[in-house]
């Protein structure tokens, strides 16, 4: 049980995080809990793929992958467009402490005796500034993934043969 606490507690404040997003984002009412479930399921997998040592960027491009494909099924389940779900879900994972960081570094960067006084201040604010565009960037690739995957075919009969 121990070891199942973080990850439930991942879980729900995900959740809670995709459904207000949903909200904000103006998603009928009858499919905010799809937003929730794929946000918190969607973060948990990247929160347990970090715990396991994969870096930042791998795990959140199999996060964001697992929500776009899961969010193409939904959508023929729940009768909506799968961006309306996918999105506020991919938003639990978006890079804030990381693009904090580089934005930070920037200002620093600005004053030449803080710039003096720190050697690493210039390469640490462009890892953080890279980081930050790599995990936006997968996040984009991962939503899209299940609408390139199946542009040419309709996962209907895909979802009736597995159920």
């Amino acid at each position: 049980m121990e070891l199942l606490l973080p990850f439930l507690r991942d879980i729900a404040l995900a959740f809670v995080v995709a459904v207000g997003f949903a909200i904000l984002f103006q998603t009928p009412r009858r499919v905010l809990w799809v937003a929730g479930v794929l946000g918190g399921l969607g973060h948990c997998l990247r929160f347990a793929m970090v715990s396991q040592g994969f870096g930042p960027i791998p795990s959140t491009l199999a996060a964001a992958v697992a929500i776009g494909l899961a969010g193409i099924f939904a959508s023929h389940r729940v009768h909506t467009p799968p961006v309306v779900f996918t999105m506020p879900a991919c938003i639990t994972m978006i890079p804030g402490l990381f693009a904090y960081r580089a934005m930070l570094g920037c200002i620093r960067i600005t004053d030449l005796e803080m710039a003096k006084q720190d050697p690493h201040l210039v390469a640490q604010t462009a890892h953080y500034f890279v980081l930050t565009a790599s995990l936006l960037f997968t996040l984009a690739i991962g939503i899209c993934s299940g609408a390139l995957l199946f542009r040419k075919r309709s996962t209907k009969s895909l979802f009736r043969r597995i159920f």
